[in-house]
Parts: C-alpha cells; structure tokens; sequence
C-alpha cells in the first residue's frame, strides 16, 4: 500500500506529577530534571531559549490581543504560559510567582526571594519584583493590576492564588488566559518548528531500535520495557520524560494503558507510545511491532490504520478545519467497518505542553494555520483481544503538511 509522502524537517495524557508518583523507576534518569518543572524553558539557557526580542514580540502580539478582548492584565503564575512570555518555568510551590502584564506598561514578574536567582534577565520584557517571607505576594500583585476591570488568568493557576487576589480586586472580571494567548502559542515560529523536529527526530531513533528488536521485548515486564524506553529518551537529549506507554496484546486496546507487571509473550501486539521534553519542546510518537508471524486479523486493520493515518497527515493543510482532518482518519475506519473501535479524537495540539491547542476533533472548525503543529494518531482497538495506534506529529505549513516523525510507519515483526 502507497503512503502519502511529506516533506521533512531538518531536525499524553499523564500529567507530570502522575507520571512520576507512577513511575519512580525513571526518576532517576531525568537528567536532574525533578518532576515539579513544567516543561518549559528554565533559568539555564539551552540553544533553544529564544532571545529577548522573541519574548518582546510575544508580549507586543498579547497586548493587541488583549485590546480585541478588552481585557485590562494579564496574569500567568505555573504553566507554560509563564516561560512563552518571559523564558522562566516556576515551580509549583506554595510560594506565589506570576507575571503581571498591563495593557500598557512593562510587565513584572513577582517571585519569591529566594526564587529570584533562577530567573534569567530579559530587559524590556519584565521587571523583577522579589517579595520576602514575611510579605503578602497577592496583595502586590494586586497593587500592580488596581483599577483592572478585567482580568485574565492563567488556567494552570492555583485556585488558592486567585481566591486569595480576589479581595484585593473587588468587582474586577476574570477570564482566562488562553483567550488572549492561546491563539499565539498555537502557530508556532521556525525556532519552534525546529525545536519539534529535533524532538521527533530523537525519539524516531528509539522506535528504530524497537522496529529492529534492538530493544528486548518478550520476556519483559511491560513496566520493565516502559522504563528502557525512558531511559533512551533521556539519552537522546531530552531533559524530561513525558510518558512511556507499553501495552502488550489485550491490554492495547486500553488507549491509555498504564504498564504494569504483564510479561511480554511471543506472538502478540506491542503498542509503545511515548516522548519526552528537549529544550522546552515535546515529543510524541506512537509505534506498533509484533513478537512474531503477524496474525491475519492484526494485519488486515493494521493496514486500514496504515492508510487512515496517512490521510489523516495529507489532509493537514493550512485552511483545512480540524475536525476534517479527524473526518479524513475515520473515514477509511468507518469504510472498512472497524469504526465502532476508534474511540478517541484523531489528535491534539503540541508544543511547550505534551497536549495543547489545537485538538483534531469533531466539532473543532478552526482552520489549521501555517505553524499549527499536533498529533494525527487513529486507533483501533478491540476490547478484550488487541490494540493498535499509528501517531505522527505533524505541522500544517505554508509548502503543505510536514512530519516530525519519520520512523517505519509499518507494522514489523520482530524476534526480541
């Protein structure tokens, strides 16, 4: 069977916090990277970091925003938000930090004292404002947007945070911040389309390595392969591990299965869907091999998926709605009758969070922009015998759909 051919770049559900309470084993293989961090970029500069113009660029374009949504501050505290307009991840500690954009004037970055050396200048883009231990950092922050009648928020921030502000701006509306940012971070930038494509092309060696039974298999613990996985994710550069799915025969037909204990056997599906965080972007890739002769009823949807996924990327053109790029996938599912078994969305958003806007879904009419980037990744999965999943990430650009992830797109026997 033909695959539709895109032209390459030169280069999932867990949160953070579950991810690493439920995989204590890869914690030690982060790089020294704690599993507070969000992802984004850090104090430590990384030839990812963009420079100062980049963020003043970033604010200049929310500052229109905010005047089409008439929206008075913005306040962005942990999330990825926060280091897209200035460079910095905040830990999610008890201790307040946020950014305060006026629609008029330079924003500042409250931060706790003893915070305050991890942040990274950017002149012109924010002033540091540290508050000691004994002050109040929301009524500072409060100080700072007096007179807002209408306020944005980050949706990562805790609600502590905002129900402790609301006494000090009475009568002020909130809304959330996405409406103003999220359009912006969703059309990507070359920097950050290159950043994805050396993301997806480290994590493509990885499946290489599964697809030629380098990577141990039968035998194996689902968690014990989960954990390998992890392992090279780190040493392919990233600085976090996102998610490592192993799924071995019927547990692949749970899309989010968590691997567990479950030995791999001989003869059966292997669904591994995994990625990390490089430089403050994330990866994605999910690869399907066999531990053995590839059953007849195996095959025969795993080629359906071959083609659904496939047109799925073609149909990734700028102008093209979302939710016809999730039509195109279920198409040829629901032509070759297996469309009762793709239960979820054809894909999601991508960038500085694993999941992000925009998400390729039914309902979703948005029109994909030059720099949309997101997953296209069909599923079958037949409950109780075996699951499969082809995922890509891909980007809608201006020369047509690019993909990120060039691994064998087939399903592969393997003898490991």
């Amino acid at each position: 069977m033909s695959r539709c051919v895109v032209r390459s770049l030169v280069v999932d559900w867990h949160s953070d916090d579950e991810w690493c309470a439920e995989h204590p084993t890869l914690l030690e293989v982060t790089a020294g990277v704690s599993c507070w961090q969000t992802g984004g970029m850090s104090s430590t500069a990384t030839s990812a970091t963009p420079d100062t113009s980049v963020y003043l660029d970033r604010l200049a374009k929310v500052r229109v925003s905010m005047v089409e949504q008439n929206v008075d501050t913005v306040m962005v505290s942990v999330g990825h938000d926060l280091p897209y307009l200035s460079g910095y991840s905040a830990m999610p500690l008890e201790r307040l930090t946020m950014l305060v954009v006026p629609r008029d004037g330079v924003a500042t970055m409250v931060i706790p004292g003893l915070e305050a050396a991890r942040v990274e200048p950017q002149p012109g883009v924010f002033e540091l404002l540290p508050w000691g231990e004994t002050e109040d950092p929301t009524a500072i922050v409060g100080k700072l947007a007096a007179g807002s009648k209408r306020i944005a928020v980050g949706d990562q921030m805790w609600a502590r945070f905002l129900v402790e502000l609301l006494p000090h701006l009475p009568g002020a509306e909130y809304t959330r911040a996405v409406d103003v940012v999220g359009h912006l971070r969703m059309s990507k930038d070359q920097a950050e389309l290159d950043a994805l494509a050396a993301a997806g092309a480290a994590v493509d060696k990885i499946a290489g390595e599964l697809q030629r039974g380098e990577i141990p298999l039968v035998g194996r613990t689902e968690a014990e392969v989960s954990a390998h996985l992890g392992r090279r994710i780190i040493e392919e550069g990233a600085q976090k591990v996102n998610f490592a799915i192993v799924a071995a025969g019927e547990n692949a037909s749970s899309p989010h299965h968590h691997p567990g204990d479950r030995v791999i056997k001989k003869n059966e599906i292997v669904l591994t869907d995994f990625g990390g965080t490089m430089n403050g972007y994330c990866s994605d890739t999910t690869r399907c091999v066999f531990t053995g002769e590839i059953a007849p009823d195996v095959a025969e949807a795993y080629e359906v998926l071959f083609a659904a996924q496939a047109a799925g990327v073609a149909a990734a053109t700028v102008g093209t709605p979302c939710q016809d790029v999730d039509r195109a996938c279920r198409k040829v599912i629901d032509d070759a009758g297996y469309g009762e078994y793709f239960i979820h969305r054809t894909g999601h958003g991508i960038g500085l969070e694993a999941h992000e806007d925009p998400y390729i879904v039914e309902g979703n009419a948005l029109p994909l922009a030059h720099g949309h980037a997101f997953s296209v990744e069909p599923g079958i999965y037949i409950p109780g015998k075996w699951g499969m999943r082809l995922e890509d990430i891909a980007a809608a650009t201006n020369d047509g759909p690019v993909s990120f992830n060039n691994s064998d797109h087939h399903l592969i026997s393997v003898d490991a």
